[in-house]
């Protein structure tokens, strides 16, 4: 019962991310679309537009004009189950229709002061997930429905040196909230009596910090590094229970309990270098490490559990054991004239996960990504970028194992990304 239990608390903690989207673990990429276009390959160096804030806060030295930048990525996420065993069998379904349509937005705003300064905010998603399994799904127990967010908003300040070197700072403030449901199973003697559901509903506000640094080595060559901090959240909320278990003692069986939850978000570090190659051509290239690492274990603190019940809902612990990931990404931008830019790019990403931990809520594996995009000018005030991506996983195991429930499955998971931006300069 511990496990089914923590299954879902451990989506609270941990899946604040996707399960099927463009980075590992529960990472989300998609902070730019001009960026998404060459695979994130430059995101550190490239300083195209405002989204710099977020890709490297030095780069808003590069913009000489006040600009704006928005935009939305639509993720469409597909996953092949099969091989599904459960034991005792619950004869349920493996459809994999579980990550809806979605959409992640982004904006920022950058205004030069001087020849040294610049300001600017940001707004974007770094984390976030919606999955949904369907009734009936046979690994109901350990997750059956989740829905997290989490929005940074981000001020920034940058200061160039000269035209050599900038630096750049901005604090985040983000918050999260979500919630995530189970099913509880009885007894396993006890077949006839019908499922139980729980509840989790959680919220914090935390803070930490992006920095960067930006170089440009040579008239044609940049280089830049990036530092997004980790983040300690206390999210507080309550798991309501129904445990139709409770009502073969008398007892109501729906309960509702205070719930804390401690997690931090991993700290990244993000290198990569952009080349003029010529006046047609700009080559990209980057690497980006992420301390997954610190998620070792998930504890959840439930209070006011009667004693008879402490055991399956008071302190629930679980081991995770992930693992630091490299992510790597080449690209390429093509100056096709004045008006286009032609943009592609290729990434591959490491996932965190292990197939002795992995659960239905974040089956993921290392990724493939390709992408391709372009950006249109039509006046030199405005620029509208385009961008797909294809992400293709290695197939991963499930093994969900509580010793009242088991759930053993395939995973094979596969997306395509969709993003629409655009850029005005005042």
């Amino acid at each position: 019962m511990k496990k089914v239990m923590l299954k879902t608390t451990i989506s609270l903690a941990v899946a604040m991310a996707s399960t099927q989207i463009f980075a590992s673990g529960f990472a989300l990429n998609e902070q730019s679309i001009s960026g998404m276009g060459s695979g994130f390959a430059g995101r550190s160096s490239s300083a195209d537009d405002a989204s710099t804030i977020f890709g490297n806060p030095a780069g808003m030295s590069r913009i000489k004009r006040e600009q704006v930048t928005g935009g939305v990525a639509m993720i469409d996420a597909h996953t092949d189950i099969s091989h599904a065993s459960s034991s005792p069998n619950n004869h349920g379904s493996n459809d994999g229709d579980m990550v809806p349509f979605i959409a992640v937005p982004m904006g920022y705003y950058v205004k030069p002061i001087d020849d040294h300064w610049a300001f600017g905010i940001g707004i974007y998603a770094p984390f976030g997930l919606v999955t949904d399994y369907e009734n009936g799904f046979e690994g109901r127990y350990f997750g059956s429905k989740s829905e997290v967010k989490i929005v940074t908003v981000q001020p920034t300040v940058s200061y160039a040196f000269n035209d050599k070197v900038s630096i750049g700072f901005g604090p985040t403030i983000n918050r999260i909230d979500g919630t995530l449901e189970s099913n509880i199973t009885a007894l396993p003697t006890l077949t006839n009596l019908p499922d139980g559901q729980v509840k989790i509903k959680g919220d914090d506000t935390a803070l930490g910090y992006n920095i960067g640094v930006l170089v440009q080595a040579t008239d044609s060559t940049r280089v830049g590094l990036t530092y997004h901090s980790k983040v300690k959240y206390k999210l507080e909320g309550d798991t309501k229970v129904n445990y139709n278990l409770l009502s073969l003692v008398g007892q109501n069986p729906s309960q509702k309990y205070d719930a804390s939850l401690d997690v931090t978000t991993p700290e990244s570090v993000d290198f990569s270098v952009t080349h003029q190659l010529d006046d047609k051509w700009t080559l990209y290239a980057g690497s980006t490490w992420t301390r997954w690492s610190r998620l070792k274990e998930i504890t959840v603190e439930n209070k006011g559990v009667p004693a008879v019940l402490n055991g399956q809902f008071g302190t629930i612990t679980e081991e995770q054991n992930w693992h630091d990931t490299w992510a790597h990404a080449i690209g390429a931008a093509y100056q096709l004239n004045k008006q286009w830019v032609l943009r592609t790019g290729l990434s591959v990403d490491q996932a965190p996960t292990n197939n002795v931990n992995r659960s239905p809520r974040i089956p993921t594996g290392d990724r493939t990504i390709f992408s391709v995009g372009a950006g249109w000018s039509p006046t030199d005030d405005l620029t509208i970028d385009l961008a797909y991506s294809y992400l293709r996983e290695e197939s991963v195991k499930v093994n969900g194992d509580d010793h009242n429930q088991k759930y053993n499955a395939k995973y094979e998971n596969y997306a395509n990304g969709f993003g629409l931006g655009a850029t005005y300069r005042f």
